[in-house]
């Protein structure tokens, strides 16, 4: 039988998730957002998207204009409307999207990315102290189209919203799976449709380095089956990603995870006479970098100091997870602690 205990606290969470759905609000019922805003309130308003359909923002931003220009194109795409102007135009009061921010973020951890939505008969405005913010209500307008038998259209709704976590990342392994360029890039759009802001980029495992190195090229020669990417794909993703709002932090795995990197140069390796080959399968492996070869601190420094200047984030992974020592038992000093 079930404890006694256990099935109180089960009638208690369905209880209060029955009378959290019973307090829902249905009228929003229909609007399809993810995320879902902090604060919204829906209202009897309704712009209607034709093709004299514009966007306008108050100063400049490279970003934002990069941003609204896919959104004008997503909203033509996505309702067959053809729209008069494919590009945001100079700011004024009669366009259909009105954009006011204050100020060209800077990517970093406490970056302000607030924003107001209001949807008024036959114009949006959209308030935010950065362009960042912007961005993101612009992400939920486009979710928020809808349409009836008359037309496609932006329903009345009145939005503040901010994000609950500064950090809302996505890690891609791309040592375990390489990914071309434009995956990734693939990637990062649907991160941001999300509003999501970090891209954790594995580059380094067991079962390959990729990353081109000028100071350790057999790195990529050797560890990396020829799936690697050069300094400038490193640049050119991280320039795509901080068009779309999104830092980019590198993982290089030390000192465990490191086969790949000791199929390159075993002579870092924690086991004397030992045969490294790149891992073909998944799991947790031996091979780890030897800690009381000072020769591993000079190649870290070397390695980490070519890699550093290609990703401007402020974080940088160093793994530093999953070491059982059992190479680090096999070194003589180790054995007499």
């Amino acid at each position: 039988m079930m404890n006694t205990n256990i099935l109180k606290i089960l009638t208690v969470f369905f209880v209060c998730f029955f009378v959290k759905l019973q307090g829902q609000d249905t009228t929003l019922e229909g609007l399809n957002l993810m995320p879902w805003p902090k604060e919204i309130v829906k209202n009897n308003n309704k712009v209607t998207i034709a093709n004299d359909f514009t966007v306008t923002y108050n100063k400049s931003s490279e970003r934002l204009l990069k941003a609204s220009t896919k959104f004008i194109r997503n909203i033509s795409n996505s309702t067959g409307v053809f729209l008069t102007n494919g590009f945001p135009i100079a700011y004024t009061k009669d366009a259909t999207v009105r954009i006011t921010f204050d100020t060209v973020a800077e990517l970093g951890l406490q970056v302000d990315e607030s924003y107001t939505l209001s949807v008024e008969n036959s114009k949006v405005l959209i308030t935010a102290k950065t362009d960042l913010g912007a961005m993101h209500a612009l992400q939920t307008l486009l979710q928020l189209v809808s349409f009836d038998k008359n037309s496609f259209y932006i329903p009345g709704v009145a939005i503040k919203d901010n994000p609950r976590f500064v950090w809302r990342g996505l890690m891609i392994d791309v040592s375990r799976h390489f990914h071309p360029i434009d995956v990734l890039k693939r990637n990062l759009d649907a991160m941001s449709f999300m509003k999501m802001n970090v891209f954790h980029w594995h580059l380094s495992d067991d079962q390959g380095y990729r990353v081109q190195s000028d100071v350790f090229p057999k790195l990529h020669e050797a560890a990396s089956d020829g799936l690697f990417y050069t300094h400038d794909q490193i640049k050119e993703v991280v320039a795509y990603a901080n068009n779309l709002g999104i830092r980019v932090v590198p993982e290089i795995d030390v000192p465990g995870h490191a086969t790949a990197i000791l199929t390159a140069y075993p002579e870092l390796g924690s086991k004397a006479g030992y045969t490294y080959n790149i891992e073909r399968n998944s799991g947790i492996f031996h091979p780890t970098l030897n800690p009381i070869n000072p020769k591993v601190y000079d190649f870290l420094d070397t390695l980490f100091g070519e890699l550093a200047p290609l990703f401007p984030d402020a974080y940088f992974h160093i793994g530093g997870d999953e070491n059982a020592g059992k190479h680090w038992i096999k070194i003589r000093r180790f054995k007499s602690l």
